[in-house]
């Protein structure tokens, strides 16, 4: 079978991005000035790409990143389980010095194999990983040659993971920033790297 591509992006950037305050899934924010235009960037340059089906998250800001697709007729789904990681009790409020601390250690905890740690009324990233699960099963057994995903930074750091079958504690290693492109290709039975973290779209 000819290998399947898969295109996966963060969404562009909000207010509370610019602002360095986690969103997580319970904050549903739009796409600010600059988000809007990493969107128009991204699609004028990858608005040849045949695109056979999007997929993005229930929050506003995953659709809003490829709306120019969707206005150009692209088919969209919607999957909730691509979702953001819930940052609980953290979510949408700028952090004092020792929540700041607190959600380091959460994320260090990740990187040390811990993947059961979480921010107060959260998620897990282990609860994050298996809800994935379903989506991921979906995006394998897809007709489709090529797509493209529209996620959250947590949960795409989650999502490579589980794809290329790391562990969690791996999360780290795949860097981001808002608008930011990894390509997978897919060729049946495993996934394969192709693209990290590009942003060249958002310089031309």
């Amino acid at each position: 079978m000819k290998n399947k591509l898969i295109y996966i992006i963060r969404h562009g950037e909000t207010d509370f991005n610019k602002l360095g305050i986690v969103q997580g899934s319970g904050i549903n924010s739009d796409l600010n000035e600059k988000g809007v235009s990493q969107a128009k960037r991204f699609y004028e340059y990858y608005k040849d790409i045949r695109f056979q089906k999007i997929y993005t998250s229930a929050l506003i800001r995953t659709q809003q990143s490829v709306l120019p697709f969707i206005e150009a007729g692209k088919p969209y789904h919607i999957f909730s389980q691509l979702n953001e990681i819930s940052w609980g009790i953290f979510e949408g409020k700028p952090q004092n010095e020792s929540e700041r601390l607190a959600y380091w250690e959460v994320v260090n905890a990740w990187k040390n194999g811990d993947f059961t740690a979480k921010i107060v009324a959260g998620e897990s990233a282990s609860e994050l990983q298996a809800r994935q699960q379903s989506f991921i099963q979906v995006l394998k057994a897809q007709k489709e040659e090529c797509v493209l995903v529209a996620t959250h930074g947590r949960a795409m750091k989650s999502l490579l993971c589980t794809l290329l079958n790391l562990p969690l504690s791996e999360m780290e290693s795949f860097e981001h920033s808002n608008l930011c492109l990894y390509v997978l290709s897919f060729d049946g039975n495993s996934f394969e790297l192709i693209i990290r973290n590009d942003t060249a779209h958002l310089n031309v």
